[in-house]
């Protein structure tokens, strides 16, 4: 869902403002051409047209979404540091009851310093980022699975805590992260891991070594998703001049500080280049661009690997999202 009105760091005006009518639309539209699931972020400020333009809210338009949907399953980012884990769980549980059993979380440990400043909320540094989501995924958890809830922890108390009405079905725990403490905690506390987009090659590894961790901590079988752009035309050439389109940076643009700080904070396994700033989340690195025929044989190559799930980033959204749905996902 591009809640920050667009994917595109330079492309300035994608045609798709962060709205309630064009976030509605575009829901309902996906649902209704074979889209499984929409993922909506979870920002405050605007990472990719910067700081100073819309953002949309994701737990608002969560609950909207739910209401105007009937199949699509709702992944929703949330930042653990952001919500006080008990009252997250009463309301993640009401919009749950409204989607009918649709909501799943996007469990993400921030790593935006001066947004946390701005809002004046905490900001753990790296490993202590992760140590307060385990906290946060007890009780959230432990809300929705027992009638009165007591915990007492470094981060978060609660005492005889009643959530009612519970979860449909207990939402779906997705998350990404690339270090050790990341991956340790979501081996043992949640569903699925989600990862940015890299090559089958670099992906492959990283769902062995993701299972291995699972089956070591006991837990069910993982999901594995990642995110990717595409990019489908009638000709390798088409899809080409598309991708130099919107890869083209003549002046660094308004968010680029937010992009430098993310940099510095995280801990990524293989070296970000400045060439892959336009689009978020590495999502050009899966090289979904050229002609349908070629990307359902990439496509083929993820699944073999593991991958379940594609969380494609699309400019213009919706027009590009149609033209996907007919020329891949239809055939």
């Amino acid at each position: 869902m591009p809640v920050f009105g667009g994917w595109l760091r330079n492309v300035p005006d994608e045609g798709m403002e962060a709205s309630w009518d064009y976030a509605r639309d575009l829901a309902v539209c996906a649902e209704q051409i074979g889209y499984d699931l929409t993922l909506i972020a979870e920002l405050n400020l605007n990472d990719i047209k910067g700081v100073t333009e819309p953002a949309l809210d994701a737990w608002s338009t969560a609950a909207a979404v739910a209401a105007v949907t009937k199949t699509q399953e709702l992944m929703v980012a949330v930042r653990p540091n952001f919500h006080q884990p008990a009252l997250f769980a009463k309301a993640a549980a009401n919009i749950d009851r409204i989607s009918g059993g649709r909501l799943s979380l996007n469990v993400v440990s921030s790593w935006w310093a001066d947004e946390a400043r701005q809002y004046g909320l905490q900001f753990d540094q790296h490993d202590d980022r992760y140590a307060r989501t385990s906290e946060w995924l007890e009780v959230v958890q432990g809300l929705w699975r027992e009638e009165r809830f007591s915990f007492e922890g470094r981060f978060y108390r609660t005492e005889d805590a009643i959530c009612a009405p519970k979860p449909a079905h207990p939402p779906i725990l997705y998350a990404g992260g690339e270090s050790e403490a990341a991956k340790t905690m979501i081996a043992g506390q949640c569903d699925a891991y989600v990862m940015h987009g890299d090559p089958v090659e670099a992906i492959a590894p990283k769902i062995a070594d993701m299972r291995a961790r699972r089956a070591a901590a006991g837990g069910r079988p993982m999901t594995f998703g990642m995110a990717a752009y595409a990019i489908v035309r009638d000709s390798e050439a088409e899809a080409k001049r598309e991708l130099a389109r919107i890869t083209e940076v003549k002046e660094l643009p308004a968010g680029y500080a937010n992009f430098d700080q993310w940099l510095s904070g995280t801990q990524l396994e293989r070296e970000l280049k400045i060439q892959e700033y336009s689009v978020s989340n590495r999502g050009l690195r899966p090289n979904l661009v050229g002609t349908p025929e070629q990307l359902k044989e990439r496509i083929a190559e993820y699944e073999a690997a593991g991958l379940d799930l594609l969380l494609l980033q699309m400019s213009p959204q919706r027009e590009e999202m149609e033209r996907f749905a007919a020329q891949v996902i239809a055939a």
